[in-house]
């Protein structure tokens, strides 16, 4: 079994956006890991390092203007007075705009992938009636849920050579697939979901199809997509939003 990549768990686990399940499975990684502690640890303080930045950075400045505002004071000096007024605008302009330009920037396709994609939920083999009776799908559901992607990949191909018209193992093939950074096989699995229209999986897979465009800069492509999305009544349709405005 492949090493996970623990770094968008991490994020979760720090932001508080881990589910009760995905929780308890972290703290069990932990257990036992002075590196993957270190490296949560590391994050966490550099998180807050990263929020609190702008209001050290404002307050710096301020004291900074404050101060040039009591020389000026005690000069008596107009002309210095008027100059330190102008300073302090243009000082609070530039933190204004720099703040403005980071937080509306274009992201690269791996920083949106990592701000708005969320796993998608695996299912538990246990209570699936195909399960009982078919051992490759039941091995394919167990790699996904600990994220095995490559190996359950393998496991739903087998699924779905002996049964392709099951949406479910074509969906979680696309995400496994996606998740191995494999974007043709995941764009096409999701799109035999869409094309199939009579399943619960259409909207994950929209989405998810959008997420390959970008990845693979299919830019035109992943506008329209998006659009779609956000114009329906998709669960997606609020980060289909978001996303547009930062690819755009």
């Amino acid at each position: 079994m492949k090493t996970i990549d623990f770094s968008y768990f991490i994020e979760r686990y720090n932001a508080g956006e881990m589910t009760d399940a995905e929780k308890q499975w972290f703290q069990k990684e932990l257990e036992g890991n002075d590196k993957l502690r270190e490296e949560v640890e590391l994050r966490a303080k550099t998180e807050i390092v990263l929020n609190n930045h702008p209001s050290l950075l404002l307050r710096r400045k301020l004291r900074e203007i404050e101060k040039q505002r009591a020389e000026g004071m005690t000069s008596k000096n107009s002309g210095r007075q008027s100059s330190i007024r102008y300073a302090a605008v243009i000082a609070v302009l530039v933190l204004l705009g720099s703040i403005f330009l980071f937080n509306n920037r274009n992201l690269s396709g791996n920083e949106i992938i990592n701000k708005f994609k969320t796993p998608y939920e695996g299912i538990s083999a246990s209570r699936s009636t195909e399960s009982i009776t078919n051992n490759d799908y039941r091995k394919a559901v167990e790699y996904y849920n600990i994220h095995d992607y490559n190996t359950a990949a393998l496991y739903f191909s087998k699924v779905l050579k002996s049964n392709p018209g099951d949406m479910e193992s074509t969906m979680l093939y696309g995400v496994s697939s996606f998740e191995e950074k494999n974007y043709p096989l995941a764009e096409q699995s999701f799109n035999m979901v869409v094309g199939n229209n009579e399943n619960l999986y259409i909207e994950d897979a929209q989405w998810y199809l959008a997420l390959c465009y970008i990845q693979t800069d299919q830019k035109s492509r992943a506008v329209e997509q998006l659009s779609m999305i956000r114009n329906s009544e998709s669960l997606y349709r609020t980060d289909a939003r978001k996303v547009l405005r930062r690819i755009r």
